[in-house]
């Protein structure tokens, strides 16, 4: 019997080639901005992708997640979702997708793992707070017009991206020195334009006039399937919804007609939720994997594609939905979609708690916009390097309220620098700071969730 080997980089990428059909993205064409530094090379067991894998869950901002809102629903108990097990989800049906269609496992897992990095407090109350206060719409704290016109707006998944990028501090480098292709399917898991309006640090790499590969796609589909079928089923927890709403609709009966008999008969309520969840994944992943298999094969034989070279060459004319239903089962999670926004989105309870999350945002935004002394040392220093201007608690008490008003609020790098702050907070820490800015005799900020 043969001594066991580590199997190095190399090896590892023939291996992954082996399994990958031709339109996987192999791990030896990946690219980055960065080379890799010696130390990393030192003992090279992992390929590009895993890399890049590994380099998200060991970041500040990944292990933030926790504490992260998804649908914001604090009367369902212990169990509703957080960001943090919503990326979970999305890894775990990315990864099932990846491997029934031949594509590459560990990139679809190291996007999944950082699409949701760059998300705010508060779930998408508080991005839209954000994108609020930036287009000057938020009255309690107005921005001067020519502030507005340059700081651009505020979208998760292009502060995702400004996260792996520059705003991740682990290397002699700013931000994570990801490969370009997981960089790519973190901006384009979700709605993106060429030319919006977003600071990021640089668009190398991100291919902004193509459609994202397979791989890319894969999350961005499995990303929408956790979202609706676990805030369907939060929602269900939470008793905004009843069990007996969501049996009449299309999707729920299309599982229920084949569940048979273990549906009809079951008589525990939890029991028949638990089917129906399942089955819901089920019918989405399933039909998913069918049309994009589909989909793929015309798109072959249209362009006569036959080897990787080929598919390389007509990325022009891939289609940006490669990834999606039948026709049929879109009209299904399109009626899912619509029956989730009216009954648990726009739930009483949601809409008090997200109201409660945008007073929170545009409050801290206020007080750390109105006196910056008011923000942590490292956010101050941060102005300092990117700016040269002169570390404000160095500067002499009565030139200070200068100092804020000529080059502090007319600068649109202090409000990105401002939102940058508060889009890598937890909700809790965002619950202390507010309260310790405006309600002074609670418990200062701290604990779960602290940034710095």
């Amino acid at each position: 019997m043969s001594e066991p080997t580590v199997r190095d980089r190399t090896q590892l990428e023939r291996a992954e080639r082996r399994r990958l059909a031709l339109f996987g993205y192999p791990s030896a064409e990946a690219t980055r901005r960065l080379p890799i530094a010696d130390p990393g090379r030192q003992f090279d067991y992992r390929t590009a992708f895993q890399r890049d894998r590994d380099r998200v869950l060991h970041s500040r901002a990944f292990r933030r997640l926790k504490h992260k809102t998804q649908v914001y629903v604090p009367f369902a108990g212990d169990h509703p979702r957080t960001r943090l097990t919503h990326t979970l989800e999305v890894s775990q049906l990315g990864r099932t997708m990846a491997r029934a269609l031949g594509l590459n496992e560990d990139l679809v897992e190291a996007i999944a793992l950082a699409h949701d990095l760059g998300h705010t407090p508060f779930g998408h109350s508080g991005e839209q707070a954000l994108a609020r206060i930036l287009a000057g719409e938020e009255p309690s704290c107005p921005l001067p017009a020519e502030v507005v016109r340059q700081v651009g707006t505020f979208k998760h998944n292009y502060q995702s991206v400004r996260v792996v990028d520059l705003l991740e501090r682990r290397y002699d480098h700013p931000g994570l020195n990801l490969s370009d292709q997981v960089r790519e399917g973190i901006l384009k898991h979700t709605g993106w334009r060429r030319n919006f309006p977003f600071p990021l640090p640089t668009t190398e790499g991100l291919r902004l006039g193509l459609p994202c590969h397979l791989e890319g796609q894969v999350v961005a589909l499995a990303d929408e399937i956790a979202q609706q079928t676990h805030d369907l089923e939060d929602g269900l927890h939470a008793e905004a919804v009843s069990l007996e709403e969501i049996e009449r609709l299309g999707a729920a009966a299309a599982v229920i007609e084949r569940a048979g008999e273990a549906y009809r008969s079951e008589r525990r309520r939890f029991r028949r939720a638990a089917i129906l969840q399942r089955g819901l994944i089920h019918l989405f992943v399933t039909d998913a994997l069918a049309a994009t298999a589909r989909n793929v094969a015309r798109h072959l034989t249209r362009h006569r594609i036959a080897d990787r070279r080929g598919w390389l060459a007509a990325a022009e004319r891939m289609p940006a939905t490669m990834v999606s239903f039948s026709p049929r089962v879109e009209a299904l999670f399109a009626e899912l979609k619509g029956f989730i926004y009216r009954f648990i989105i726009n739930h009483q309870e949601v809409n008090r708690q997200d109201h409660r999350a945008r007073l929170v945002v545009a409050g801290l935004f206020k007080a750390h916009y109105e006196n910056p002394l008011t923000l942590p040392t490292y956010v101050l220093l941060r102005f300092h390097e990117e700016t040269g201007r002169p570390y404000l608690r160095d500067v002499p008490i009565p030139r200070i309220a200068e100092e804020v008003s000529r080059h502090y609020h007319a600068d649109p790098r202090f409000v990105r620098i401002i939102v940058d702050h508060l889009a890598g907070m937890s909700d809790s820490f965002a619950l202390a700071e507010y309260e310790a800015l405006y309600h002074p005799h609670t418990a200062p900020a701290g604990g779960a969730g602290a940034r710095g």
